[in-house]
This record gives structure tokens, C-alpha cells and sequence, in this order.
């Protein structure tokens, strides 16, 4: 395999949200690196970071892809899902039938607060038809229990199924990437829907059951649909078209990371 033999080009070690996360020269790795398949670039990062390295998953349309291509690599990796308390029950069902099949090391991370207590306390967020509501909503159910995973579990480093197709903060990015004092390894990045289709199909792996209903793209029930004849792209069916990310994958200001370790919610 092309590429394997380049080792970690490091500048100063240094400690911030790993321990001991060394300091790599992304801009080095990206030239060394950004060709491999992605096979080659979970070898990589399972060479470079070994037992410090994580897998995050949401179940959601595609997530066979990255399950079933990761753990083919490192089979017994910790994949961490944040289950928000609100996903459709064919998403929950899906989770199992994966889980099962693959015999995947999953890590379910849910938020400090109790969604009754949530509603309780600032009402249905996603029915509040205003952005700030969704970004609580989103740091309260997701950002806050993957921040709190990847600190237990000791991560340095994360691989996510992100592809530069997605989102329009998706198309700036680098196949190794910093994000919040770790390194983020996003080894499908520049993967079509062709791609994925003929990845599921060679390895007879399922779409989530809802694809079949016309989603695109799924997470929670209340704030996903089916694509339509006038969606212009297909993040428009998430977060009723008000936004494109849920911050899970977006940089973080030091307060906003600072806000996410108190146990305030």
C-alpha cells in the first residue's frame, strides 16, 4: 500500500486535548497522505495514535461505509454513538442490527440532562423556529456527550465519515484535520454517492431503512425528512433548512469548549 511507510511529522510535542497529543505538520501529512485509499489512512492513523484512536458513528443513512471499513482495519476500535434521545425507532433498530453484525466495540454516550427535563426547562427547542435554539439543543444532546466521550475514552485521535459533498464547511477540509486539541481523520472525504453505493453493494452492507421512505440524510425524528422535488441540496431536509452542521464537527471558541466541560446543564 502506497504511503505507509511516511511516519508522523511532528514539530513540538505538546498536551491539550489528548494526552501527550503531539504536535504533527498537517500541511506535511496532507501532502503525504492525502492520496492513499482510505483503508491506507485508518492504517495510518492506527499506526500513529494506536489504542488512542476513536470512531464516532450515528447510524444514520451511510454509517455501514465507515462501520464496516474501520473495523475491517482495527476491529475491536471504540465507536462512539451519541444517542440524543429523539431518533426514529428504525434508527435504534438499525444501531442493533449493525452492532450485532459487525461485532462492533460500541460506546453509547447520551447528554447529562434527560430530554423531559430539557423540555421542561427551555421547551421543544426544534419547534422554536430560530437557530440559537437549534445550536442549545444541538450542544445540549450531541456536542456535550462526544466532547465528554472523546475526553473519557482518552481519544487523540477521531475518524468521521464526513464528506466534502455534504455541508459547505465539509468542502474546506483535509483528509487529517485539528479540531479542539485532537486530530480529526476523515478517510472517505472525497467519496461520491457512487462511491458509497458501490462500497455497500461489494460488501452487502444495508442502507438505513428509512432511505427507502426517501431520506437522504437522518438523525433526529423531529428534525429530519424526505428529500424533495424542491430541495436544492440535500442538507435542506435537516434542521428544518435553518442550518447545515450540528456542531459535532465544527471548531469550537476556548469558552464554547470551556461551557461544555461544566456539568451547568
Amino acid at each position: 500500500m502506497t504511503g505507509l511507510r511516511h511516519r508522523p511529522i511532528m514539530k513540538n510535542a505538546m498536551l491539550e486535548f489528548g494526552v501527550g497529543l503531539p504536535d504533527l505538520d498537517l500541511k506535511a501529512l496532507n501532502q503525504a497522505h492525502g492520496e492513499n485509499s482510505a483503508q491506507e489512512i485508518v492504517q495510518w492513523g492506527f499506526e500513529t495514535f494506536g489504542q488512542s484512536m476513536v470512531l464516532s458513528t450515528s447510524f444514520g443513512i451511510q454509517s455501514a461505509v465507515m462501520l464496516h471499513l474501520v473495523t475491517q482495519v482495527v476491529p475491536n476500535i471504540p465507536v462512539v454513538w451519541v444517542d440524543t434521545g429523539y431518533l426514529p425507532a428504525e434508527t435504534y433498530r438499525f444501531a442493533d442490527q449493525l452492532t450485532s453484525r459487525l461485532q462492533i466495540n460500541l460506546k453509547v454516550y447520551q447528554s447529562v440532562i434527560s430530554p423531559a427535563r430539557m423540555e421542561a426547562l427551555y421547551g421543544k427547542l426544534w419547534e422554536q423556529q430560530d437557530v440559537d435554539a437549534l445550536n442549545r439543543y444541538d450542544y445540549i444532546r450531541k456536542v456535550e456527550p462526544m466532547q465528554r466521550a472523546l475526553r473519557e475514552l482518552k481519544a487523540k485521535a477521531w475518524l468521521a465519515g464526513l464528506r466534502s459533498g455534504q455541508t459547505d464547511h465539509r468542502k474546506s477540509l483535509n483528509r487529517i484535520e485539528r479540531q479542539n486539541g485532537l486530530y480529526k481523520l476523515l478517510p472517505i472525504l472525497s467519496w461520491s454517492s457512487k462511491n458509497i453505493y458501490d462500497y455497500l453493494m461489494a460488501n452487502d452492507l444495508p442502507y438505513h431503512p428509512l432511505f427507502d421512505q426517501g431520506y437522504v440524510t437522518v438523525g433526529d425524528w423531529h428534525s429530519s425528512r424526505p428529500l424533495t422535488a424542491d430541495d436544492t441540496h440535500e442538507r435542506n431536509t435537516r434542521f428544518q433548512g435553518m442550518k447545515q452542521e450540528c456542531g459535532l464537527h465544527l471548531p469550537q471558541t476556548p469558552e464554547e469548549a470551556e461551557s461544555l466541560n461544566s456539568s451547568s446543564l
